[in-house]
């Protein structure tokens, strides 16, 4: 009999995957997984085959900031109605297509940039990737408000799935993809053509359609998160000054004090912009009590959960967990071509296969997670992501191998889903379903603000370093990390709750 349900359960469970909102997550999955490569890696071979020295390439990782700072807008998208859009497709879905729409007109600025005209067409290369970043962060809010009201709990896991699926996928497009466009169009490292990319770059835009056909074929959730739509226009605007003027006051800052050091330039205009948005609440140009419902809220929620002590150790480990990885990932591409690698080369083993390897060390991730517990995986994928950077060194030694090549990533990348699928669940344990979207949103930004600041310094590292020395700091960043973990597992909140009996 218990043989028979467990069948009937797998039925139930196989037939899910064609339920049509699990279907759709799949496509959207793709849309937003567009974006992301095209401002790191594929951004970056393109930069160095048009001759931009090696620091400032990976500078332009810093224009995926807007991921880092999506917390501070998603009241906004949950909130505040689009013209014309919210009324004819939905809260969600308005939101969704306006965000399509603007990363499709963001790339094709991209493409009509050619890197080689001069500082001017960088400062414009550079404005287009940051308006790439803050689209492709704003469909990313707008798509996980859709996937967490569209299905019951039951189909949430399965939604997810797909929705991974389909990123991964897109992320190939959009990395392997477009390497082997512009390869096919006769672009490369010794005959460097603009036209190849350009035309690369227009096609990525064209592939955003899948997206815009998805979400007006969707439909709207029926069930809407207890957030309110401001539909007063004398309520919603204030909020909206408010935002771009704060928005406007970081990126003046950035401008104003770029005399200084990027890192503290940064902080400068982070305090600055701070004490603005302290000025605009005493002027009453926004009510305090609109940002203490969306904002300070949600966070004091956190420490209360947690305690002070707990609850800054636990931030400490969102914010490092994933250091290792992205500082080396900002300058891997770059560090493939130093060694002799073409791009089709890079394409097949370091986009197609390594994201085979991903998506299996996400299910291996899966499933030592219920079997031996959330924490003891994390640990498991912190220690196997710091130590598979150590294999860097070997290929550097070994040079245009690609057997070295083949063993390199699978380890990096099997190790990378590994860490992902346990620090995914971690996360999710920690938000208070009361304030799911915000807290997560912060969660997910604070995971990716530090390595991204550090990894706009990799290749001047390198420069000052060498690739070996370099390697070899990624991978002393887990220590601390992997220090965390062991302190915070030991608390009896946390072994209880994430940490498998068995």
């Amino acid at each position: 009999m218990s043989d028979e349900l467990t069948i009937k359960s797998w039925r139930s469970t196989l037939r899910g995957f064609i339920h049509p909102r699990v279907v759709a997550l799949l496509f959207l999955g793709f849309s937003a997984g567009i974006p992301l490569l095209l401002i790191f890696s594929s951004l970056s071979l393109w930069l160095r085959e048009a001759g931009v020295e090696r620091a400032t390439v990976t500078y332009f990782s810093w224009a995926a900031l807007g991921f880092s700072f999506k917390f501070v807008w998603a009241p906004l998208v949950d909130q505040i109605p689009i013209p014309l859009l919210t009324r004819w497709l939905g809260r969600r879905r308005g939101w969704i297509l306006l965000g399509q729409l603007a990363i499709m007109i963001s790339i094709i600025l991209m493409a009509s940039v050619d890197p080689q005209s001069g500082p001017s067409s960088l400062s414009l290369m550079a404005v287009a990737a940051v308006m790439l970043g803050f689209s492709a962060a704003t469909q990313d809010i707008a798509i996980d408000a859709y996937r967490i009201e569209s299905a019951e709990p039951d189909l949430q896991a399965l939604m997810s799935a797909t929705y991974i699926a389909g990123y991964r996928i897109g992320m190939l497009v959009s990395g392997a993809g477009s390497l082997f466009i512009a390869d096919w169009l006769g672009s490369n490292r010794d005959d460097y053509l603009y036209q190849a990319w350009q035309s690369t770059y227009w096609l990525m835009a064209m592939v955003m359609l899948v997206g815009v056909l998805t979400t007006l074929t969707i439909r709207e959730p029926a069930r809407q998160s207890q957030t309110k739509l401001i539909a007063n226009s004398n309520r919603y605007l204030p909020i909206l000054i408010f935002f771009v003027l704060v928005v406007g006051v970081f990126i003046g800052s950035i401008y104003f004090y770029s005399s200084l050091p990027s890192v503290i330039r940064l902080l400068v205009a982070i305090a600055v912009t701070w004490v603005f948005a302290l000025g605009l609440v005493k002027m009453r140009i926004i009510e305090y009590s609109v940002l203490d419902q969306t904002y300070i809220v949600p966070v004091q929620d956190f420490f209360q959960r947690y305690g002070l002590s707990l609850a800054c150790l636990l931030l400490a480990l969102v914010g490092l967990y994933r250091v290792s990885d992205i500082v080396l990932g900002v300058i891997s591409n770059v560090f493939y071509q130093d060694l002799g690698f073409s791009k089709s080369e890079i394409a097949s083993v370091v986009k197609t296969f390594g994201l085979l390897m991903t998506i299996v060390g996400g299910f291996m991730g899966g499933l030592l997670s219920m079997r031996f517990g959330v924490i003891r995986v994390l640990m498991l994928g912190g220690f196997l992501s710091a130590v598979t950077n150590l294999l860097f060194m070997v290929l550097a030694a070994k040079g245009h191998d690609i057997t070295w090549l083949y063993i390199v990533i699978s380890a990096d990348n099997l190790s990378a889903g590994i860490a992902s699928a346990a620090f995914v669940a971690f996360l999710s344990s920690l938000t208070n379903i009361s304030f799911t979207a915000t807290q997560y949103a912060i969660f997910t930004s604070l995971m990716t603000f530090l390595p991204k600041v550090l990894g706009g310094y990799s290749g001047t590292m390198v420069d000052s370093m060498g690739y070996p020395k370099f390697f070899l700091v990624t991978a002393l960043m887990g220590i601390p990390v992997l220090a965390l973990i062991i302190y915070i597992g030991r608390r009896k909140h946390f072994s209880f709750k994430l940490m498998s009996d068995g």
